[in-house]
């Protein structure tokens, strides 16, 4: 499995489809162990699944999958998209095995487990799956849904500030901890932030290499709000499409970002300013937040965060964290809202 682990994120980081990887294994005879008869994984939408993939890899290697053993990261689908279903390639090669870290969560493509089994295949789910999901990323709590996985990044102070009293902010992190947002926005389809952070920062949006030149791929640079931008805005020079979405209405943005023609719209980082945030977290799509941490003191000065109409501790939004990182003198925190049963 750690294996099929490897193959997987050799598939693309953000293609709208998971990455999956599937090793094909065949008792070596007398030893007592398996031998690998095909390797393979999903090279990203309209291509082979991973599954497919090592069937043919096995063909390549003149090996035949008859009797083998099919370790696979992603439950088999078994629906028929632009590709064909997993579950009825494996069941006409002959596969007596099947091996899965994650079962499918996706209603359209679940079930694959149960057609192989009702067919006389042994199953075995959840092998490593905890490993499996971190694989799949952003991919499995957006799958199924009709929206963007949101992240909102916030930087701040040590005493949650974004700002100084008298407006400033540049800088609160240190350079290592801005070069790693910018690889966070690197990886992003949309960056949004609200009228008053782009009229008030005159902010560019746009996702910069190590040495400060453009990466290659631009998110969309979206703003909310009623306001225009000025004419010479930051926002309207080079990076990624400029859209404006006039509501304050943060279902109606991610509608708008999920309709846009081109490029989809997979993942959203919501990056300001703390109005927009404190919409976000109100109206329950936030699905992961990025709070990268100064050790810096200010006492006074914009939260992070505006009024979320909280009242009591017992309220408060708790947060799950899933990874601490340094970054120089600053620490990154990554954690997912824990949500109400």
């Amino acid at each position: 499995m750690v294996r099929a682990f490897d193959l997987a994120r050799r598939g693309p980081e953000h293609d709208p489809n998971p990455r999956v990887g599937c090793v094909l294994l065949r008792p070596a005879e007398g030893t007592g162990r398996s031998t690998t008869i095909g390797e393979g994984w999903h090279r990203g939408a309209g291509t082979p699944h991973a599954e497919v993939a090592a069937l043919a890899d096995a063909a390549d290697r003149g090996e035949d999958p008859r009797g083998a053993t099919a370790v696979v990261t992603l439950e088999p689908c078994s629906h028929t998209g632009r590709t064909g279903p997993c579950t009825q390639a494996l069941l006409e090669a002959g596969i007596a095995r099947v091996v899965v870290a994650v079962q499918d969560p996706n209603p359209v493509a679940a079930g694959g487990a149960e057609v192989l089994r009702a067919a006389g295949v042994s199953v075995t789910t959840d092998v490593l799956a905890e490993q499996g999901r971190e694989l799949l990323g952003s991919w499995l709590p957006r799958v199924g849904r009709d929206r963007p996985f949101v992240t909102l990044k916030t930087a701040t102070t040590l005493d949650g500030r974004v700002a100084a009293s008298d407006g400033s902010s540049r800088w609160i992190t240190s350079p290592v901890a801005r070069r790693h947002a910018h690889e966070l926005r690197a990886q992003v389809d949309a960056i949004v932030v609200g009228t008053g952070t782009a009229l008030r920062d005159d902010p560019s949006l746009t996702a910069r290499t190590a040495d400060g030149t453009l990466a290659g791929t631009q998110p969309r640079r979206v703003v909310v709000g009623y306001r225009e931008l000025a004419s010479g805005a930051r926002l309207r020079g080079p990076g990624g499409e400029l859209v404006q979405v006039r509501t304050h209405d943060p279902a109606e943005v991610l509608r708008v970002l999920a309709s846009l023609d081109g490029a989809p719209v997979h993942r959203v980082l919501v990056e300001g300013g703390p109005t927009l945030a404190a919409a976000f977290l109100r109206a329950g799509l936030v699905d992961e937040v990025h709070a990268y941490v100064a050790p810096v003191l200010l006492g006074a000065g914009p939260a992070a965060i505006a009024d979320l109409g909280i009242t009591s501790i017992s309220a408060a939004v708790r947060l799950e964290p899933v990874s601490v990182l340094p970054l120089g003198p600053d620490v990154l925190v990554v954690a997912t809202p824990v949500r109400e049963v």
